[in-house]
C-alpha cells in the first residue's frame, strides 16, 4: 500500500499548493525510504536502507537522460515558441476584428466569431492563457456593450480558449504521444475531427441561446457604409496568413512529409514572418519570447523528471499491480473501466494540471487498458478530450483564472461560474459520444 499512500500524500500536497515538480520529487524520496524499509522489514538497518534507496533510484540518471534525448518532446518548445510569438504580433486581435465583421449582423455573432477565432489560434498558438486573455481583452468588452448576457460572454472566451488543448498541434497531444508511445502525427489527425465537432456544437448552441433569448445574444450594428463585399475582402486579408502557417504545418505532419519537431521549427521561422508582416518582430519580441519558451519548458521537464522518480518508487511498492489487479477483475470490464478512468481524470482535473494527470495517472491506467485491448490512439484521444475540462472546472480552471484577470469589475466570479457550465456539458456529450460512437471519429 505504500505507492498507494504516496500517491494520496501527493494529490493532498498539490492540493493545498505545493510545487508540482518538487511535490513529485519529495514525496518519491520520503516514500522511496518507506518502501525500503517496507521491503526490508525485520533486516531494515540504516545501512541496508541506504542501499536498497540507491538500488531503487539506480536508473534515474538514465531515465533523465534518455528524456533530454527525447526527440518527441523537442516538439514542446518549439512549438509554445511560435504560439507566443504569433501572441506577441497581435494575431487573435486581427482575427476578432475580421471574423466580428462577418458574423456582427446574426444573433450570437460576436460569440460565433469568438469561437472561430479560438479554433484558428488553437491551431496557430495553442497557448491557453494568452488566447484567453486576447480574447477577453477584446471581444468580452464589446459583447458587454451590445447587452450579451455576461454568462454566455465568459463561457464562450473561457470555452474557446481551451481549444488548444484538444486542436492540434497541441501540448497536452506531444505530451500524450510520448507517454503511450504512439506517433505524434497519428494523434495530431484523430484530435481534428472531435475538436471539429467540439467547435461546432460550440456554435450550435450559441445560436441556440440567441435564437430563444434574443437579449442574451443580441445582433450588432454594423457599418452599412463598408460593403459586404469589402468586409469579406477584410476578413481573407487576415485569415489567409495564419491559415497558410496552420496548413504548412499540419498539412506538412499529415502528409508525411516532416516530422512534428521539424513541423515545429518550420512554424517557428513561420511565426517570425508573420510578425515580420505584421511589423511586430524585433530583437525584443524574439528575447520575450525565447525567455517565456524557456521557463514554460523547464516546468514542463521539471515536473516530468518528478513524475519519473514517482513512478519508480509507485512500481518499486507494487502498488501498480495492485491498481491492475482491481481494475482488471471489475465487472463489466472494458466500460466500468472506462466509466471509472474517465471520471477519475475528470475529477483530478478539478484541483491538478492536465500535465501531473499525463505524467502521473495516465502511466498507471495504460497498461490497464493495453490488457483490456483498447485501441492506444483511440485512449488516448479520450483522455485529450477529458483534460481539456480541467481547464474550465472549478475552482482551479485556469481559464477561469485568465479571463477574471481581465475582466471589468461587473463581471463576477460567479458569472464566469455559471457561464462554463452549459460548456462543460458540451465537451462531456462529445466525450460520450466519441466513447459510444468510435467510428463516426474514425476509430476502429
Amino acid at each position: 500500500m505504500t505507492g498507494i499512500v504516496m500517491f494520496i500524500a501527493a494529490l493532498f500536497l498539490l492540493a493545498v499548493g505545493f510545487p508540482v515538480a518538487f511535490t513529485f520529487g519529495a514525496a518519491s524520496l520520503f516514500f522511496g525510504i518507506v518502501a525500503a524499509v517496507v521491503e526490508l522489514q525485520s533486516d531494515a538497518t540504516l545501512m541496508l536502507v541506504g542501499e536498497e534507496f540507491f538500488r531503487m533510484f539506480s536508473m534515474m540518471p538514465f531515465r533523465i537522460y534518455s528524456i533530454m534525448k527525447n526527440t518527441i518532446l523537442m516538439a514542446v518548445p518549439l512549438f509554445i515558441f511560435m504560439g507566443i510569438v504569433l501572441q506577441k504580433s497581435d494575431l487573435a486581435e486581427r482575427l476578432l476584428e475580421a471574423m466580428g465583421t462577418m458574423f456582427g449582423r446574426i444573433r450570437g455573432g460576436v460569440a460565433v466569431s469568438t469561437v472561430l477565432v479560438g479554433a484558428l489560434l488553437a491551431a496557430s498558438t495553442g497557448v491557453v492563457g494568452a488566447s484567453v486573455v486576447a480574447m477577453g481583452v477584446i471581444s468580452l468588452p464589446v459583447m458587454l456593450k451590445y447587452g450579451y448576457s455576461k454568462q454566455l460572454a465568459t463561457g464562450t472566451i473561457c470555452a474557446s480558449g481551451t481549444l488548444g488543448q484538444i486542436i492540434p498541434p497541441s501540448i497536452v497531444l506531444i505530451i500524450l504521444g510520448d507517454v503511450f508511445q504512439q506517433p505524434v502525427g497519428d494523434l495530431f489527425k484523430a484530435a481534428v475531427l472531435p475538436g471539429l465537432v467540439l467547435v461546432g456544437c460550440y456554435i450550435m448552441y450559441i445560436l441556440l441561446v440567441g435564437y430563444r433569448d434574443r437579449s442574451a445574444a443580441p445582433p450588432i450594428p454594423v457599418d452599412d457604409d463598408t460593403s459586404r463585399t469589402k468586409n469579406i475582402v477584410k476578413a481573407l486579408v487576415s485569415i489567409i496568413p495564419p491559415l497558410t502557417l496552420i496548413i504548412m504545418v499540419l498539412g506538412s505532419i499529415f502528409a508525411g512529409i516532416a516530422t512534428p519537431t521539424e513541423s515545429a521549427s518550420v512554424g517557428c521561422v513561420g511565426a517570425m514572418i508573420l510578425a515580420a508582416m505584421y511589423r511586430k518582430l524585433s530583437w525584443t519580441v524574439v528575447e520575450k519570447s525565447a525567455i517565456e519558451t524557456v521557463k514554460i519548458t523547464a516546468m514542463v521537464f521539471a515536473i516530468l523528471i518528478g513524475a519519473t522518480a514517482f513512478s519508480m518508487v509507485f512500481v518499486y511498492s507494487g502498488a501498480d499491480y495492485l491498481v491492475e489487479d482491481v481494475l482488471t477483475n471489475l465487472p463489466g470490464q472494458k466500460w466500468t473501466f472506462l466509466i471509472l478512468s474517465m471520471l477519475a481524470i475528470m475529477m483530478l482535473g478539478f484541483f491538478i494540471d492536465f500535465i501531473e494527470i499525463s505524467y502521473i495517472v495516465v502511466p498507471i491506467i495504460m497498461p490497464i487498458a493495453a490488457i483490456i485491448g483498447l485501441d492506444p490512439l483511440w485512449f488516448a484521444i479520450l483522455i485529450a478530450m477529458n483534460l481539456q475540462t480541467s481547464f474550465l472546472t472549478p475552482p482551479f480552471g485556469f481559464s477561469l483564472f485568465y479571463l477574471k484577470g481581465v475582466c471589468p469589475p461587473e463581471v463576477q466570479t460567479t458569472d464566469l461560474y455559471r457561464g462554463v457550465v452549459p460548456f462543460i456539458t458540451i465537451q462531456v456529450l462529445v466525450l460520450i459520444s466519441l466513447v459510444l460512437f468510435p467510428g463516426f471519429y474514425g476509430f476502429n
